[in-house]
Order: structure tokens, then C-alpha cells, then sequence
């Protein structure tokens, strides 16, 4: 019990000393002059390059890629082997510039997202964060504690590691909480902007073409993975510098799942990235996409889709309601997700939109779970974040 309150206060401490760095106006990934040397992407606002973000108060980082603006064809022709009919029809989609991270997520970086529930909860009781109806749209939610540790951390819990077993809406909430405290924006991506970053370009069944006999060298699947996840950039990235997105685990993109593909945008011409999201109207089905560490081949194409099911996914949980934060059952143990932070920030509203829950009944029971249980926190996810975890460890 000592190390983890001296852990807490460490991060207390060290996440108010980088509390200018995350105020920084200079945005990272962006240079005026084209470089000599490795990938970047022109844009207007300059030549987009990589660079390693830092979780503001720790020693955890993680490598963003940039991904150019362009057009492409969503899903898969019904000649591919191992096309389902819901990935078509094919339909071309416009994307703007973003950058992706290099990989899934890892323990490392989720974990001090995890260790925001304590903090989160003092926070509260010293009553250091006011809420208002002008900054109220900014408050995020820390994950409650796992109700089984075991299931969740049963493939390990190694830094390096895919953090898994997380919802949809906890992965948008950890986005929005990392977006607070670096003053950048982040998000999940859309189904179209994964698939467009994993073809990197190619019009193939996988990213480095269409043999599956390849598949080996750029992933974790069923073939090769002995049951279990790998830790993050073990096999070879495509082309756009992004490792793990054929396998290892699946990652949660915004949309909703829907049998019928993309038939609603059939017959409109290139469709805008907006336009081609199917935002979600129902707690389940949603789209996970890349296929994990138990998909065969076919599983984890480019184009290949795998559908949500909370009902199924949660069937282990004895709580009413059930934690909106974590799954208790398979498959969630290959389900991880990826952020992406787009060029072009947008107003608030379209960036709540991608972060809060989209459902009265989700929302009902997050708050019935913070308020009447005590499970999860809230707390403003701003640059004042920071000043206020400064004054709660300054406090006796």
C-alpha cells in the first residue's frame, strides 16, 4: 500500500513540473522545411513528420506516423478471397491528413490512464475542480477498477504489451483525457481512416500484397501467435511506418457495425471521411478491425470487419449495470485500439462527439456507477487538470 501512495505521488507531482510542456503552442510533428531524410507528408501547415509523444508526467512515450490526405476504395471486391458481404459495396472515400500512432496502445500508456481513478477521486474530495456549465463539456471519466484482474492481465501485462480487454467508450475516454493534458487533439479513428492507414497506399488484400503465405512477417495470427498477443513492433510495419495492423489484437474504430457494409454510401461518388461514418445508434454491434492473434489470414485483411457484442463480451460480469469501462470475457482479450490525431482540429462539438458516450443508456450507467457506487471518477480534462494535481499533492 506505501509504494502505490508513493507511486500516485510521484505522478502527481511529475504531471503538475510538465504542466508548461502540454501548454506548449509550438504543435510537434510539424517542421517548416522539407526534411533531408525519412518519411513526412506535405501540407499546407508544413511537412507533417514522426515524432514521439510523451504522456505529460511520465517517462512513457509513444511514436505518432504521419498518414497523408487521399482517396481510396473502402472494403473488398467480391473476387478476394475471403470477402464477406459486408464489406461492400466498394466505395471511394476522401481522407484529410492525420497521424496514427505506430502501434496498439500498450500497457505502459494505458495504465497511467488507469491510475487517473485514484486521482480523479482525491480530486473530488478536496473539491479542487469546479465544474461549470462553460467547461462541463471537458469532463472525462477514469476507469473504475478491474473486477478480474486475472482475465484481463491473463496473457500478461508486459509495458509492451497491447493494453486489451477495454471498451469502446473507455478507449474514446482515454483519448480525450491524453487530448486534456498534452493540449492536442486525439481521437479513435474512423473504419475508413483505419483501413486507409493500414493500406498504406496498396490496393491489395493485405497491406504488402495479396499472399497470405507473407502474412508471417508483419503479424501475430492464428498460424504463428501460440494463442496469445506479442508485445507491440515485433514484425514488420507497412509502408506508412504502422506495425500490428494485420493481427495481434483487433482495434476499436468510432463506427457502428452494419451487415449491410457500406450500401448506404453506394451510388454518391467519393464520399468525404464525415460523411462515410456510421456513427452508432445502438449500444452494440460496433467495428473492431485488423483481426487478432486468434483471426486466420483471411481475419485479418485490410478490409476485414469483426462486429462487437457487449451482451457477449461482458457475459462474465455479475454487476448491474455492467462496467462501461472493461469486457470480463473473450474475445476481448485481442481487442486493443490505436489513436490518430488529426491535422485539422475541430470545433468542440465534433470533437465531444468522438469522445463522450453517444447513448442516453450509456451515459445512464456511467453515472449510475460514479455516483451511487463509487466505481470510476470524473474530473475536468483541461490544462487546468494539471494546476489542480499540483495543489493536491502540495496538500497535507
Amino acid at each position: 500500500m506505501h509504494g502505490a501512495k508513493t507511486s500516485c505521488l510521484v505522478l502527481l507531482l511529475s504531471l503538475a513540473c510538465l504542466h508548461a510542456s502540454a501548454a506548449d503552442p509550438v504543435p510537434p510533428g510539424i517542421v517548416k522545411d522539407q526534411p533531408n531524410s525519412g518519411r513526412f507528408v506535405k501540407t499546407d501547415a508544413g511537412y507533417m513528420v514522426p515524432y514521439l509523444q510523451t504522456i505529460p508526467g511520465t517517462d512513457v512515450t509513444f511514436q505518432m506516423e504521419p498518414i497523408p490526405g487521399g482517396k481510396f476504395l473502402l472494403g473488398s471486391p467480391d473476387t478476394q478471397h475471403g470477402h464477406k458481404p459486408d464489406e461492400g459495396p466498394q466505395v471511394e472515400v476522401e481522407v484529410e491528413p492525420f497521424w496514427m500512432s505506430s502501434y496498439e496502445v500498450t500497457w505502459a500508456e494505458y495504465k497511467k490512464y488507469m491510475e487517473m481513478y485514484r486521482i480523479f477521486k482525491k480530486l473530488v474530495a478536496a473539491k479542487l475542480q469546479a465544474v461549470t456549465p462553460a467547461n462541463k463539456n471537458e469532463i472525462v471519466t477514469a476507469p473504475s477498477s478491474l473486477y478480474d484482474p486475472t482475465f484481463t492481465f491473463k496473457l500478461g501485462d508486459d509495458a509492451r504489451q497491447p493494453a486489451v480487454t477495454m471498451s469502446q467508450f473507455a478507449a474514446k475516454q482515454y483519448t480525450k483525457w491524453l487530448s486534456g493534458i498534452t493540449g492536442l487533439y486525439f481521437r479513435l479513428p474512423t473504419e475508413a481512416e483505419w483501413e486507409y492507414a493500414c493500406r498504406a497506399g496498396s490496393t491489395s488484400t493485405y497491406s504488402f500484397g495479396d499472399d497470405p503465405q507473407q502474412l508471417g512477417d508483419y503479424a501475430w495470427f492464428f498460424d504463428n501467435a501460440g494463442e496469445r498477443m506479442h508485445l507491440v513492433g515485433e514484425k514488420k510495419p507497412n509502408a506508412w511506418g504502422l506495425f500490428d495492423m494485420h493481427g495481434n489484437v483487433s482495434e476499436w474504430v468510432i463506427d457502428e457495425y452494419t451487415k449491410d457494409g457500406y450500401e448506404q454510401l453506394k451510388g454518391k461518388g467519393i464520399v468525404g471521411w464525415r460523411a462515410a461514418i456510421a456513427w452508432p445508434k445502438k449500444l452494440y454491434p460496433r467495428v473492431v478491425k485488423g483481426g487478432g492473434f486468434e483471426d486466420d489470414a483471411p481475419g485479418c485483411r485490410c478490409a476485414a470487419r469483426r462486429k462487437s457484442d457487449d451482451d457477449d463480451w461482458r457475459s462474465e460480469d455479475p454487476n448491474f449495470p455492467q462496467s462501461p469501462w472493461w469486457f470480463t470475457s473473450q474475445p476481448a482479450l485481442s481487442v486493443g485500439f490505436r489513436p490518430i490525431r488529426p491535422l485539422k482540429v475541430p470545433p468542440l462539438d465534433e470533437r465531444n462527439k468522438f469522445w463522450n458516450a453517444d447513448l442516453e443508456q450509456l451515459q445512464g450507467d456511467v453515472d449510475q456507477r460514479i455516483d451511487q457506487e463509487g466505481r470510476g471518477a470524473r474530473a475536468l480534462a483541461n490544462p487546468q487538470l494539471l494546476d489542480a494535481i499540483k495543489k493536491l499533492s502540495e496538500m497535507p
